[in-house]
């Protein structure tokens, strides 16, 4: 069998990601034969509870990993900050296609950055890592649960039922949406989520066939960032709804790791290390344990009693 099937969400913008993975293993492999099988999950269908309330961000996954494990889809497209630490047994992660920006942007109508909003104002997210952030920044404000896809999202910034929300800048840059109005959030006073503007690809576990074709489109200064930042998510027994961030900056053969654990009321907990990028697992580790010394333990204990 010549061609790869690749399971994808039907959301716009993982349709995208699974186009540009499809366009990638094309012009890598001219002839191969490449089709997408669209798929809705339970993430995408349950918007009027948080993430946390219904299992997590691995809810997405679900149902594009059971078309791997039974054989109707070839691979599966994600975004990486959604992908939990440990993989199901059966399938592993195969490559990591180069970053996009890391980081979020800030979206409101009247491109009002963060300090000169009105006390009161209404957030929405229902990300715990932005909101342990911005509460640290602003604990007056009004927080609000807001799901759905982006332009979901935005539209409710525009319709005036929020006054501004947080968004990856990866995923409007790649559907070219970007408002003007946008603001940049960038490290190391806000951190993104681990992994974040990563795309990587699944694959059933000893398919060699597959591993072939997508070899071709893996970064390794991004799967360095993975391992980096997704080590700190693991060590710390974490999955995607944990407020964790995190975020590798390479210079050179040189990593700069940094990680913030927080809670609802703004608690925040900072730690970082450096080192060889040859150590990037190593420096995850090191990170989760500064973590958890500076007061993390206490601070899952008071999230997870």
């Amino acid at each position: 069998m010549n061609g790869i099937t690749i399971a994808t969400r039907k959301s716009r913008l993982a349709l995208w990601q699974s186009e540009h993975v499809a366009a990638e293993l094309r012009r890598h492999a001219p002839g191969l034969e490449v089709e997408l099988l669209p798929m809705s999950t339970r993430g995408d269908e349950v918007l009027d509870r948080s993430l946390a309330e219904i299992g997590g961000k691995g809810l997405f996954l679900k149902e594009l990993e059971k078309a791997l494990l039974d054989g109707r889809a070839d691979i599966a497209v994600h975004s990486l900050k959604d992908v939990p630490a440990e993989q199901p047994e059966g399938l592993e992660l195969g490559v990591y296609l180069p970053r996009a920006n890391p980081a979020d942007l800030w979206i409101s109508a009247s491109a009002t950055p963060i300090p000169a909003l009105p006390e009161g104002s209404r957030i929405g997210s229902s990300s715990l890592r932005r909101i342990s952030q911005l509460r640290a920044m602003r604990p007056d404000l009004e927080t609000v649960a807001l799901r759905g896809n982006v332009e979901t999202r935005m539209a409710a910034v525009s319709e005036g039922r929020v006054d501004a929300t947080i968004l990856a800048a990866a995923g409007l840059e790649r559907l070219n949406i970007v408002p003007p109005s946008a603001i940049a959030m960038n490290s190391p006073d806000w951190l993104p989520a681990p992994g974040q503007g990563i795309i990587v690809v699944q694959h059933r576990a000893g398919d060699e066939r597959v591993a072939a074709w997508i070899a071709k489109l893996g970064c390794d200064r991004t799967h360095r960032q993975a391992l980096a930042e997704r080590e700190i998510v693991r060590a710390l027994g974490g999955d995607c709804t944990m407020p964790l961030a995190a975020h590798a900056e390479i210079e050179g053969d040189r990593m700069v790791l940094r990680g913030r654990l927080g809670d609802h009321d703004g608690t925040l907990i900072d730690a970082q290390a450096h080192g060889s990028v040859d150590r990037a697992e190593e420096l995850g580790s090191a990170v989760a344990r500064e973590l958890l010394e500076n007061g993390g333990r206490e601070l899952l204990a008071r999230l997870n009693p």
